[in-house]
């Protein structure tokens, strides 16, 4: 019944783009974030729905949708030059049929992300596709949230639509895209047009966020608290009353750690102390390993060049029982480990030019978005408001994500390009709307002048 029900409104989907061509770009969306492709156990693992989806996209756009506004930016010319330097890397690459798996499903995210802003022409369409982003993220998120309230939860144990460790379905990434999401969901439920704001809508967002702070609790990822940390900081520079806000979330806090699971409790301690944590020790060996390993390959080893590390480390462990614990040092030898960062990832595959585009991407982004805060964060136009609200969730979401990534190896995860798209067609949109403006200014000041010239001349005697 529900392969039944995804494939139907899958094909509802394509059936209404035929009227209205940019729900073929909204399909797309829904297609990557949720892949209910593999939600499916009979049919719908045989269809490439991906597939299916970006060729209406694209064509949809190419034949049928206005050009209008349409420009090439800076941005977009970047993640180009990133693909194409990837797809140099990969020819190259350490590990070659590894390299091309991963390859297989990078150039669709980095294409998608470079032709998702040609589409997003208004403030209807940016408004869709964030809403359809929320939406299909949202359905794996509140499935994980009831789970976890039901006891579900655990780490690497949650149980979520599929049995997959990747995209989105992968415990960390959800994590942080659950709690990156949290700044777009308010954005819609208060600027939204498509929902107008209602109790229905407030309770619907209320019950989001809320499933959202619950999937770092049901995962048990260390990257989702920090997140969440991280989250509670950006928003003291949106919050009127900051000293009531501090005080309400401390007493949230308080009133929440009673409840959470004894085991969350003891995965949560394990930051402070990365040396007798497995994990972390093995993260701060790969790093140097892939610190060094630069020095060899400063173009980058390509994708999944981490199958090469090897590494001895050393991990306190405590022994014995009762008053008889000690505390001593053993030593570990591991290899082909994952880079567990997105940093390091991207050093690792793509060598420091690689390094390089991709933190001027995001370091752009930022500051793209801050521009349009301070352009019109005093403005009392109400489409103004609006622009300026998205771009601080738009900058708020990418924060968490670069803050999540230094933890884990998401430097190529489709949705936060998604959301790199988004930036991209709000400044479009910015600039134009600013470059009306100037005209109408200086046309209205020509006319000004003309009606003094002419002023000027009747006063003149005959």
């Amino acid at each position: 019944m529900t392969e039944i029900a995804l494939l139907g409104f899958f094909a509802v989907m394509l059936l209404l783009g035929l009227k209205r061509p940019f729900l073929w770009v909204l399909t797309y969306i829904y297609v990557d974030v949720l892949a209910p492709q593999k939600i499916g156990w009979a049919i719908m693992p045989h269809i490439p729905m991906s597939l299916i989806a970006f060729a209406a996209a694209f064509i949809g756009w190419l034949v049928f949708d206005r050009k209008e506004g349409t420009r090439f930016t800076f941005r977009q010319g970047l993640l180009l030059a990133l693909l194409v330097y990837c797809g140099w890397t990969t020819m190259g690459a350490l590990f070659p049929e590894d390299a091309l798996a991963k390859w297989d499903w990078v150039w669709k995210s980095l294409v998608f992300a470079i032709f998702l802003p040609l589409t997003l022409r208004t403030r209807l369409r940016i408004e869709a596709a964030a809403l359809f982003m929320v939406l299909s993220a949202g359905a794996i998120i509140i499935s994980g949230g009831i789970k976890t309230i039901a006891g579900g939860g655990g780490y690497a144990t949650l149980a979520l639509f599929v049995n997959d460790n990747s995209g989105l379905y992968e415990g960390s990434t959800l994590s942080m895209v659950a709690i990156a999401l949290i700044p777009l969901i308010l954005w819609i439920t208060r600027n939204g047009t498509i929902y107008p704001k209602s109790r229905w809508t407030l309770l619907f967002a209320a019950a989001l966020i809320f499933a959202c702070l619950l999937i770092p609790i049901g995962t048990q990822t260390r990257t989702g608290l920090i997140c969440i940390g991280v989250l509670g900081v950006l928003m003291l520079r949106s919050v009127k009353y900051r000293f009531l806000y501090m005080g309400g979330a401390a007493l949230l806090l308080a009133l929440a750690v009673p409840f959470l699971p004894q085991s969350y409790l003891e995965r949560m301690s394990t930051i402070e102390n990365a040396e007798g944590d497995e994990s972390a020790s093995t993260r701060l060996a790969v790093w140097r390993w892939t610190l060094e390993n630069s020095k060899d390959h400063p173009l980058g080893g390509g994708f999944d060049a981490y199958r090469a590390n090897s590494f001895t480390y050393h991990k306190r462990v405590t022994v014995g029982e009762g008053n008889n614990q000690s505390v001593q040092t053993v030593e570990i030898t591991d290899e082909a480990r994952a880079y567990h960062s997105a940093y390091f990832e991207m050093l690792g595959e793509q060598g420091w030019p690689g390094l390089f585009l991709w933190l001027w991407l995001q370091l752009l982004g930022l500051w793209q978005m801050e521009r349009i805060r301070r352009r019109l964060g005093k403005s009392e136009d109400a489409g103004d408001k609006a622009w300026f609200s998205l771009a601080t969730a738009l900058q708020q979401g990418q924060v968490i994500y670069l803050v999540g990534a230094l933890f884990v190896g998401i430097a190529f995860q489709s949705f936060i390009y998604m959301l790199i798209a988004l930036q991209i067609a709000l400044a479009n949109i910015v600039r134009r709307q600013e470059k009306t403006q100037r005209e109408e200014e200086r046309k209205a000041r020509l006319a000004r002048n003309r009606e003094l010239s002419a002023g000027s001349l009747e006063e003149v005697p005959a």
